[in-house]
């Protein structure tokens, strides 16, 4: 099974330059990094509980629950306040924390309730905001945020064998296989 530290590198890919610190962190992109991800709980709290249900409701709205399990199911919320409490510098972590007061700022202001008891399309309304950049803080909160939830998802158990199909060796070895049934010719 692939582990999550190569699962990380596999999706840091993905982000290139704008990459979030943090979870370039734990890649093990950024020389003197710990050689290891620890498991278990984050070494300190990151988020008091309005924001931890905050951070999960958002999650969800971010990769929802559909066909497959979603954030939720994926333990997105945990991994995000594990690699901000584990991996981060306190600087990296205010656009987090800046970002889900401004969006419970505006969701008291817009919708009279805090923004983890909005509804869904409420908290899409919200995230969208921030994405446009239209609250404090929004823009570098959103594109943060987006990072850690499918970096979360795309190296958890869930996201690597239920939402993607996980093959260490694609195929099979078959020395006698008939000419005749090849169907394609692959190239290096």
């Amino acid at each position: 099974m692939i582990d999550r530290r190569t699962a990380l590198a596999g999706v840091a890919a993905l982000f290139g330059t704008t990459l979030f610190a943090p979870i370039a962190r734990a890649a093990g992109l950024v020389p003197g990094t710990l050689p290891t991800i620890s498991e278990g709980p984050p070494s300190a709290a990151v988020f008091t509980a309005p924001q931890r249900a905050l951070v999960t409701a958002l999650s969800e709205r971010v990769i929802p629950t559909t066909d497959t399990p979603g954030a939720i199911a994926a333990g997105v919320p945990a991994f995000i306040e594990k690699l901000l409490a584990d991996w981060s510098r306190p600087d990296d972590r205010v656009p987090i924390l800046a970002g889900l007061d401004a969006l419970d700022a505006r969701s008291r202001q817009d919708y009279t309730v805090a923004a983890a008891q909005a509804t869904p399309a409420q908290q899409d309304a919200l995230l969208t905001l921030a994405m446009n950049d239209a609250i404090p803080g929004g823009g570098p909160f959103f594109n943060a945020f987006r990072q850690l939830v499918i970096t979360g998802y795309y190296t958890s158990e869930i996201g690597i064998t239920q939402e993607r199909e996980y093959l260490p060796v694609p195929g099979e070895y078959n020395g006698a296989f008939p000419y005749s049934q090849v169907n394609k010719v692959y190239s290096a």
